[in-house]
């Protein structure tokens, strides 16, 4: 019980879930498990660790590339279907209430119950891990409280799992200003790593010290750049048309706030870059193979496709899975046989620096812009290791046969009819792609899913230290040139800010705005660092939404590009082969261009230019032909209308009489899209 692949199958009932999430008027608890639980460590253990489902793993996303897609929608890696974020309008407040207390309720309710036991000393087993269990669940409801502050930004705190009494629950549900929210995950953090070990108990399948250091260094980071980059507009406390209560926030100073938070994200940063440092899995530059039937002969590689990462220092917690347990995810045929509908943006692909540290607009880099003729592998030669490593080349082998033979899918998934399995941009991940000579059905996945990698915390502590010093001191400077070196690029970072024009960057990397203005080069190119190290793992609209880096995009859309098609070798006369594959079907894979029908699979020259467009395909139903589009007040979610009509003061429950106020922007009626705010 003590391992997360056995746990993950306790049921639900175990903790009391229940349907409605959307109010704090669920069922307590108390009338669901009895009043004699919670006294041995077992029992502590299995409550905990039914509640590890929040955490993003591969088997929540069927038929996909698994938690290598979360990061689609952005200027890293697109779809085939453009969010409705990126169309102001479309995205419209919800008529559910969007957040959800059904986590925090069930965390509080076991510290609510294991505290006056604990202390009394009334529980029974290993005493350390005892502790183990009281840190896990003070790190689960940070964790349950980071998914909503992230979101939502202002959120109710509540310690404790309320009576169903109206009155109390409603003023229990009044919002409280987002950095006070910051600062009580931070405070569960601490209490967290103060009882969790360094080495928990069911080892990386549970969660340990570092786990709840990087955590509590993300939210940090995460505050103290929101309050920096919002700070003058309505989306942070007493800003000019922040729908807080006053009261709330007095003596609040956001400028000492910023600091607070900065210096938290270095120092809780700091213990784990430090232990891993001079750990990180080794990259031998080589993307695929396999020395035995489990090991990669590219650790770097390996460890985001290896069954057991537990030799991995890198790895801080992962999922595991297992045929012979039948706990398995899908993404195996998706990387193997398709191209798992994603694929990077040219703009992610431009990102990547030359093994020079230059990028490839510097005089001396060594690029040559005619490689882009030659094909994906020739683009990339040259190139910062992770993105060569990382991506389908022209003869990326995708697709072990029964009869042993091999098949090259990789750009023939470019033109297939199927959203779910198109190679969106040509540009391919390869990023958790197995390599294996047994074929394998689409559902028999078993390599891991990390869910906390050390990594983060080195970059982290280095953007943490710029924004807040304007400066690289001796510990972000290790962790950078280490990250670096094992990039196999140049570790004189300095060399590549020098050269750095951040009107070139703009050009395909949102992540050099903040607020509408460029960043300096320092700055950008950390930022550079973490999207290229961090890709396709989920981070990166976080990270732009707390840059506040997508303003330009309100009188500026951009077009989403991937490779060059048009003019290179895979450009032949209308209606051939160029690609000389097959679709799903069997059938060739025809480029057709169809603007105006609707039936075609490859953006217009004409209209496009040489590079492909995935979102200019077609004209028909499709909000984004003209490009990608951003409005403030999306920087942060709505609140359902439910959530508004359950909390009103009024016989009739009208909205408007909600003793919880709406984000800047929003409606509290369903179906309203955003309105731009200042």
């Amino acid at each position: 019980m003590k391992r997360y692949i056995s746990a993950l199958l306790l049921s639900a009932s175990l903790v009391g879930f229940t349907g409605c999430d959307d109010f704090l008027d669920e069922m307590p608890e108390s009338s669901i498990i009895p009043e004699n639980f919670f006294s041995t460590a077992d029992q502590l253990a299995a409550y905990s660790i039914a509640l590890y489902g929040n955490f993003p793993v591969h088997d929540q996303y069927t038929y996909s590339l698994g938690t290598f897609i979360i990061d689609n929608g952005t200027d890293n890696q697109v779809g085939m279907s453009a969010s409705s974020q990126w169309s102001p309008g479309l995205w419209q407040t919800p008529s559910g209430s969007g957040w959800s207390f059904t986590f925090i309720r069930n965390c509080n309710y076991f510290l609510q119950n294991v505290l006056p036991k604990y202390e009394a000393g009334q529980i029974s087993g290993n005493a350390t891990e005892v502790k183990q269990y009281i840190g896990e669940m003070y790190f689960l409801r940070a964790y349950a409280y980071w998914n909503q502050y992230s979101a939502y930004g202002d959120f109710p705190i509540i310690t404790e799992a309320l009576p169903d009494d109206k009155e109390v629950l409603m003023a229990q549900t009044l919002r409280r200003p987002r950095n006070e929210v910051a600062r009580f995950i931070l405070d569960d953090l601490a209490k967290a790593i103060d009882l969790l070990p360094v080495n928990a108990t069911g080892g990386k399948q549970r969660i340990n010290k570092a786990c709840a250091q990087l955590l509590r260094s993300r939210v940090a980071l995460f505050e103290g750049t929101w309050l920096k980059y919002h700070k003058g507009t309505a989306l942070v406390p007493g800003g000019p048309g922040w729908p807080g209560d006053p009261s709330m926030i007095s003596g609040f100073n956001i400028d000492q706030e910023i600091t607070y938070f900065l210096s938290e994200a270095m120092a809780s940063a700091q213990p784990v870059g430090d232990a891993i440092v001079s750990n990180l899995a080794v990259n031998t530059d080589t993307p695929e193979g396999y020395s035995d039937a489990n090991t990669c002969i590219n650790p770097y590689y390996g460890m985001f496709t290896e069954a057991n990462l537990d030799a991995y220092d890198e790895v801080l917690m992962y999922k595991s899975y297992s045929l012979d347990q039948s706990i398995t995810h899908m993404i195996y045929m998706q990387f193997q046989r398709n191209g798992g509908n994603s694929g990077w943006t040219r703009g992610m692909v431009n990102s990547f620096v030359m093994q020079n540290g230059l990028p490839i607009y510097a005089t001396g880099s060594g690029y040559d812009p005619e490689w882009e003729n030659q094909g994906v592998t020739a683009t990339l030669q040259g190139r910062d290791s992770r993105i060569r490593i990382f991506t389908k080349g022209d003869n990326c082998i995708t697709a072990y046969n029964t009869d042993g033979t091999t098949e090259n899918f990789a750009e023939g998934w470019l033109v297939n009819s199927s959203s779910e399995m198109r190679l969106t941009t040509g540009f391919g991940l390869k990023k958790g792609m197995v390599y294996t000579p047994n074929p394998q059905a689409h559902d028999h996945g078993v390599s891991g899913s990390i869910v906390f990698r050390a990594t983060e915390a080195m970059l982290n502590y280095m953007e943490a230290c710029v924004e807040l010093n304007n400066n690289v001191d001796g510990t972000a400077d290790n962790y950078w040139r280490a990250l670096r070196r094992r990039a196999l690029v140049d570790d004189n970072y300095a060399k590549t800010v020098g050269v750095t024009d951040m009107n070139q960057e703009a050009k395909w990397d949102w992540g050099a705005y903040s607020h509408g203005a460029l960043v300096s080069p320092l700055l950008y190119n950390v930022r550079r660092e973490r999207r290229n190290e961090l890709s396709a793992e989920g981070h990166r609209m976080n990270d732009l939404r707390r840059w506040c880096a997508l303003d330009q995009l309100a009188n500026n859309p951009y077009q989403i590009e991937g490779m060059k098609f048009w003019g290179t070798v895979y450009d032949k006369s209308a209606g051939e082969n160029p690609l000389n594959l097959k679709n799903s079907s069997g059938e060739e894979a025809v480029v057709t261009v169809d603007v105006e029908g609707g039936t075609g699979n490859m953006s217009s020259r004409e209209i496009s230019g040489d590079y492909v467009h995935p979102y200019q395909i077609t004209r028909v139903n499709n909000n984004f032909f003209d490009g990608l589009r951003w409005t403030r007040a999306q920087y942060l979610s709505p609140i359902g209308q439910t959530a508004f009509r359950k909390t009103s003061t009024a016989d009739d429950q009208s909205i408007d009489a909600s003793v919880v106020y709406q984000n800047p922007g929003w409606s509290r009626q369903a179906g309203v899209g955003a309105s731009s705010i200042d």
